[in-house]
């Protein structure tokens, strides 16, 4: 288990240094100046010029690029060429509320998809199977915008449950977060509970036409303990990796959701940087999301340890 452990640990070497070379040559090989963005349509090439001394830009791509892994291994991503913040501060102040959510919707997801998938592979070829099924196809299909916008329309203005925009920190009060996080965190598990139910029903299907289930039951125990206890816990595997990869996509995929319930976090602050084509803080977030990406990746791959007893022993 330890050597599979280090090997884990290790691999994610390579990957963190080929992602920090393509973000680098990515942005650097981009068309746009960023001295133009700075200076404006009026600056003359002198002030360009200056511009792209004072930022590096003028200095051979491999100076750069080792400058720029110096400030990255001191953990400066640079700083923001609209507002002058450092992304790291920018970072800080919005990850937050994405982290928040993605959270929230991972566990309303688990809550909801895992007993609907363990429904589903029980009552295999019947019709909550099919509705299940059903459901799983809609989730995937309908746009994300679109679902957020029908409950914006049933639970916001029509029903007046739920406030239509905006967000509030847990720390400052948790009853409004919730009321404003729910909406977003609906829309976002329609995908994941579909994604999941899918996995779920999948791995149980699998499960439970093993020999040792069949004698569970002719043992007399009950249904419960088989599904939950025999079952699920053997088929735990993929659908924990489909929860961690999840978990990983909504870090960095929640740009439409966040934009459409107006809420501050990494998603919007993506949004913002590439209309203005602030390059450091894409950069910072291109290395961000990638990072937490390999991160919970590995993190998964070492959860096996405790699940797969090939592995453990």
């Amino acid at each position: 288990m330890l050597g599979y452990i280090t090997r884990r640990i290790l691999a994610v070497i390579p990957v963190m240094i080929i992602v920090a070379i393509f973000v680098f040559l990515l942005l650097r090989l981009t068309p746009g100046d960023p001295a133009a963005i700075i200076a404006g349509d009026m600056a003359t090439p002198d002030q360009l010029e200056r511009i792209r001394t004072s930022l590096g830009l003028a200095d051979p791509l491999h100076e750069q690029f080792i400058t720029w892994v110096g400030l990255l291994l001191q953990g400066e991503l640079g700083t923001s060429l609209i507002s002058s913040t450092p992304v790291t501060q920018m970072i800080g102040q919005r990850i937050w509320p994405t982290v928040n959510i993605a959270v929230l919707t991972i566990l309303l997801s688990v809550l909801i998809a895992v007993p609907m998938g363990v429904l589903a592979a029980w009552r295999h070829r019947t019709w909550v199977d099919y509705a299940v099924m059903t459901f799983s196809v809609l989730g995937f299909s309908i746009p994300v915008f679109v679902i957020g916008y029908i409950f914006i329309k049933i639970f916001s203005i029509e029903l007046r449950w739920f406030p239509v925009q905006g967000y509030v920190a847990p720390s400052e009060d948790f009853g409004k977060f919730l009321a404003r996080a729910i909406l977003p965190c609906l829309t976002l598990a329609t995908i994941y509970v579909a994604l999941i139910a899918r996995m779920t029903r999948a791995s149980m299907l699998e499960v439970l036409g093993e020999d040792y289930i069949r004698t569970a039951r002719a043992k007399g125990v009950k249904e419960t303990v088989v599904l939950f206890r025999h079952a699920l816990s053997n088929a735990a595997v993929p659908i924990m990796t489909i929860i961690g990869t999840g978990f990983a996509l909504l870090i960095g995929g929640v740009v439409v959701t966040e934009s459409v319930f107006n809420i501050p976090g990494i998603g919007r602050l993506t949004v913002d940087a590439i209309l203005a084509r602030d390059y450091p803080v894409i950069q910072g977030m291109i290395l961000l999301t990638s990072g937490l990406y390999v991160l919970i990746n590995l993190l998964i791959d070492l959860s096996y340890t405790f699940f797969d007893p090939r592995i453990r022993y």
